[in-house]
Parts: C-alpha cells; structure tokens; sequence
C-alpha cells in the first residue's frame, strides 16, 4: 500500500525567453517525509520550489500540495503551505515579536493564538532576547529562525525550505534541526534544497537530484544511493568530470600553475 502523498508535481516546466530552466519535472512526496532536493547551481531547484509553492507561475505542469491544486486552488493550497524561501525578506522596522503578531494575523488566526504561538516559537527557536528587537539588526541565523517561525505560525502540514542551513552558525542550525525534525515526527511533511549532501544524508528519508532542470534521481535515500555515499552519486549524475590524477573538476591541465608558488 502506498503511503498517504503531501505533495505530487506532474511535468513542471519554465523558461524564461530561450532558457529553459525546468524541463518537465515530476515528483511524488510521501506525508510525513522529510525531503531532500539536492543539484548543483542552476539546476532549477529554486525555480521548481517557486512554482510548487505558488510564487512562480509555471509554463506547464501541475502541482498538488495535501490534495489541492496550487494553481485551480490557490487559497486552500497556500493556507497548507509554510514556506521559507532563499533570499528571505522580511518586514525588517518590525521586532521579531512584531513580525509574527502581523504575519499570525494576517493568516486570519485568534490574536490570542497568534500570541501565544509566537511566544513558544520564540523560546523554542532562542529568539526570547531578540523578540523587543528590530529584524533589520537580527544576524543571519536569527533571520533564518524567525523566518522559521513566520513559517510554522499557522502550523502548516508541509513545509517549504530553500537553503535553510545557509550561512547559519552551528548553534543555530542545531537549533533549526531539532525544530524540523519535532516537526515531522508529528506526521508533517518538509521539503527543502540544500547543497550538502551530509545534511540530507543525516536528515532525509527521500530524496531527489536535480540536473539541468530535470530529476534524474528520486526515491528513498537508500534507493537513490545503492549503497554508495550520496555525495559520490551526486557526482556521478551530475556529470562532474574526473581529472587526471582522480580530482574532480574542469579545469584544463596545467591551469591555475602559478597558485602557490609566489617567491616572495
């Protein structure tokens, strides 16, 4: 019997003028998951993030997120979606209490919910000293966890991360694995991209490796590995050329001879 399904895309595709940047992408994600979408730079996996999460209109395709159409459906679709995207901006002349009062009501919730939500999160997420301050003074982690918290306010069954990890301290990073992994222990679902194949490998039960706009690797972790480390498939599906001498990369034989060798 096949598990409950969170969300299902169905030949996604974009261009923008003559550059195709999704070329007909399909996934199924299990509820409960936590999903890794995992390719190198430009493989489209913002682009296909922005279209299932409704922010990008897509050229063709479908995408169904807890059973309702993203784009037939968009009011009840979003309403399921929590979403922290790359690039995050914020309401930055707000404290972070501020920011998660405004955002709980805008989401239509009881402004005693909202409150009493937004003071969980911010003890949980270790933002309780920084609520009274101005997001626009927060660090990087503290944008990410509060941007964290905007996201999971409405409690949302799936969830939608794009480098969530990124030039955040270890400290804070702990602090966001533990929420995620809570999270979709209770039965929800995480879908997020990231670029280190050791953190999908430590967190994900699913996985996708996208390529030139297109998967061209998805399942369980231990399907898509076979066995081998996700950082030496990764390598593999991508086409990373194998240099002489075993280095992986594209650089023409002697390039780069004059690195390291200064006499001064």
């Amino acid at each position: 019997m096949q598990p409950p399904v969170a969300v299902e895309v169905r030949g996604l595709r974009k261009a923008f003028e003559d550059k195709v940047a999704v070329a007909g992408v399909d996934l199924t994600v299990p509820r409960g998951s936590f999903y890794g979408l995992v390719g190198p730079n430009g493989a489209g996996k913002t682009t296909s993030l922005s279209m299932i999460t409704g922010l990008l209109r897509p050229d063709d395709g479908t995408v169904t997120v807890a059973g309702h159409d993203v784009w037939r459906d968009p009011y009840e679709a979003k309403e399921r979606i929590g979403i922290l995207p790359e690039g995050l901006r914020l309401f930055e002349r707000l404290s972070g209490r501020e920011l998660l009062a405004y955002t709980g009501r805008l989401r239509g919730l009881p402004g005693a919910e909202v409150d009493e939500r937004a003071a969980e999160l911010l003890e949980v997420l270790g933002l309780e000293e920084a609520a009274g301050k101005l997001v626009v003074d927060y660090s990087t982690g503290m944008r990410k966890k509060i941007g964290l918290a905007a996201a999971l306010l409405h409690n949302p069954p799936v969830l939608f991360l794009d480098e969530p990890f990124e030039s955040v301290d270890p400290v804070s990073a702990q602090t966001i694995r533990g929420v995620l992994e809570s999270y979709t222990a209770s039965g929800s679902t995480v879908v997020f991209s990231s670029h280190v194949m050791e953190l999908v490998e430590a967190l994900c039960g699913h996985v996708a490796i996208m390529a030139a706009g297109r998967v061209v690797a998805a399942g369980t972790l231990d399907e898509v590995r076979g066995g081998k480390g996700l950082n030496e498939v990764f390598m593999e599906l991508v086409g990373a050329p194998i240099a002489k001498g075993g280095a992986k990369g594209n650089a023409r034989k002697g390039a780069l001879a004059w690195l390291g060798s200064s006499s001064v």
